[in-house]
């Protein structure tokens, strides 16, 4: 195999080279603990605050509002359990959407199990939620709305700015899993009303193990992990001064890079689309075209499973997805596809293919000519 062709930058990105670059001295030279009172450690919490403010300057926030974590699940899990357990003398209802990251879905069920009570709102075949419905589960006792901004298997981008306005409006805090936005969509914590936002750092060309919360001043929330009094005594646990500082690179680099990016993402994603409705029958596209992450693309090909389509492509250097990478290995379909209304055969035969900096038009034709192959052959 002289070539691999990487085509699941939602599950992950590689590290930017300009991001190692400024990573590398803070795990030889410049290793101090940042909360040491000396020089090297000093040194080091002031390129934690610089990151934190690159960090807040591309989502539209503070730097005193963004907390670090190791992920976008721990991100999550601290924001909706942080918020719900430090405001529930006040309600003890969370509405979520049944599209949801695992890091969320599987966050409200643990609440639930110590009392919590959660909606689970529909979408539309698009994968977009219904607002009337999200409207109509608001209560009295709602404390909390969970919506993620774009979905990580179908890419379909949510109406944000309508659910910020709902939340504002009956006075309950919003959050929103970005993990798969951030570096693909511009965002504005403020304009939009979000109150909390969950990042992580290698979905954007930045290290893995890192992430970051955006939490508004003035929200109440409780700490998950206990220990030292790191960020501001909300996450305990000596900070990943390396990984940081790459997640703020990273983030900085993405935002001067964000137009001619997805410029281009979408030019490569639609060429895809374009040949493969061309080349292939009997496909159906999941998720909404025009709502949509510019490099994101989930269609069903009938017939064959997806997972088969996955290890027949791995075989010809194709690193392709049949759903989310922390779903990878569990035989059953996309619960993300199922919930647009699609029947079992179409989520079963799923195929997500997520475009990089490093694609070319040349990538799109091989990876059609092989997905015409392999579809051929099974079908057959």
């Amino acid at each position: 195999m002289d070539k691999i062709i990487y085509l699941d930058h939602a599950a992950t990105t590689p590290v930017d080279e300009q991001v190692l670059k400024e990573m590398i001295p803070y795990f030889t030279t410049n290793f101090g603990n940042p909360s040491s009172v000396y020089s090297i450690g000093k040194g080091n919490r002031k390129k934690i605050d610089k990151a934190k403010k690159q960090i807040a300057d591309s989502i539209g926030c503070l730097p005193e509002e963004i907390y670090i974590t190791s992920c976008g699940s721990e991100s999550d899990n601290l924001a909706i359990k942080g918020i719900a357990k430090a405001n529930k003398s006040k309600g003890r209802h969370i509405i979520t959407s049944k599209i949801e990251h695992p890091a969320v879905l599987e966050t409200c069920k643990k609440l639930e199990a110590e009392g919590f009570d959660v909606t689970y709102i529909n979408v539309d075949e698009k994968g977009i939620i219904k607002l009337d419905e999200l409207k109509r589960s608001i209560r009295r006792d709602t404390i909390l709305i969970s919506i993620m901004y774009a979905n990580n298997e179908i890419g379909t981008i949510q109406p944000i700015e309508e659910i910020g306005q709902i939340a504002r409006k009956n006075n309950i805090y919003f959050h929103t899993d970005c993990v798969q936005a951030v570096g693909n969509i511009k965002i504005n914590a403020k304009k939009q009303n979000i109150d909390s936002i969950s990042i992580s750092a290698h979905k954007f060309y930045g290290p893995k193990g890192t992430g970051a919360l955006f939490i508004r001043s003035g929200i109440p929330f409780m700490r998950e992990l206990d220990g030292g009094h790191q960020e501001k005594n909300k996450r305990a646990g000596t900070e990943n001064v390396a990984g940081i500082i790459g997640m703020g690179k990273a983030i900085e680099i993405a935002d001067e890079n964000l137009e001619e990016y997805n410029k281009r993402l979408k030019f490569l994603r639609d060429l895809y689309v374009k040949s493969v409705i061309d080349k292939i029958q009997y496909i159906h596209i999941n998720g909404d075209m025009k709502n949509r992450l510019p490099g994101n693309s989930n269609i069903s090909f009938l017939g064959i499973r997806g997972a088969t389509l996955v290890e027949e492509l791995d075989k010809r250097g194709i690193c392709a997805s049949s759903g989310s990478a922390c779903s990878a290995g569990i035989i059953q379909p996309s619960n993300v596809i199922l919930a647009t209304g699609c029947k079992r055969n179409i989520a079963e035969s799923s195929l997500r293919i997520t475009f990089g900096r490093e694609n070319t038009v040349e990538d799109v034709r091989y990876l059609v000519d092989c997905i015409s192959d392999i579809v051929d052959k099974y079908r057959n």
